[in-house]
């Protein structure tokens, strides 16, 4: 089983490409369907942001922005994008999908990333034991110091490409909104 989640790692992307063929054909969207999952891929976005102009990948551990809500911000934005595009389809096949990927795939992914996060940096545990892993805190934990410099970075935004959800985001509900008026008409 310990290959699972190098497999998990691999097929994590080819999946996000092949899941849009399985969605847009079971989607049956309405605008008020569509209007109510862009609250959640709103919020998925949002977070996905902040999180990408906190990280500094294998530099420094992020604790603060969203990462000191939740270790995995990043995540957690997908997961409401992935949750909100559901409600947007009306389709419970695609949320259940949904669920068993994010269990499958994402979940191993995350567990082998905060293995290497442990060995390569020594404050990750007092880290993991004030931060959730996915569910977020109410407040933010206090760490002492923030060795990962702290505030947001747009130039870290820029540099993780973190665009490209919201440039994929926007042709997803473009291609949901054309299958909507086509099977109108």
């Amino acid at each position: 089983m310990a290959e699972w989640p190098r497999v998990a790692r691999r097929i994590r992307v080819p999946l996000g490409f092949a899941f849009p063929v399985l969605y847009f054909w079971l989607a049956r969207p309405t605008w008020r369907a569509i209007a109510l999952g862009a609250v959640l891929i709103v919020a998925g976005l949002l977070i996905r942001a902040m999180a990408s102009g906190h990280v500094r990948k294998n530099e420094a551990l992020a604790t603060s922005g969203p990462y000191a809500y939740t270790r995995n911000p990043l995540y957690l934005g997908s997961l409401l994008i992935g949750v909100g595009f559901a409600v947007a389809a009306r389709s419970w096949w695609i949320g259940a999908v949904l669920v068993a990927m994010f269990f499958a795939i994402y979940l191993p992914v995350i567990r082998g990333e905060e293995a290497f996060l442990r060995e390569k940096f020594p404050e990750f545990e007092e880290y993991a034991r004030r931060v959730p892993r996915m569910w977020p805190r109410i407040t933010p934990a206090t760490l002492g110091s923030t060795p990962d410099g702290g505030g947001f970075s747009f130039e870290l935004y820029w540099k993780h490409r973190e665009y490209q959800a919201l440039l994929g985001t926007l042709a997803m509900l473009a291609a949901l909104v054309a299958k909507m008026m086509l099977s109108r008409g």
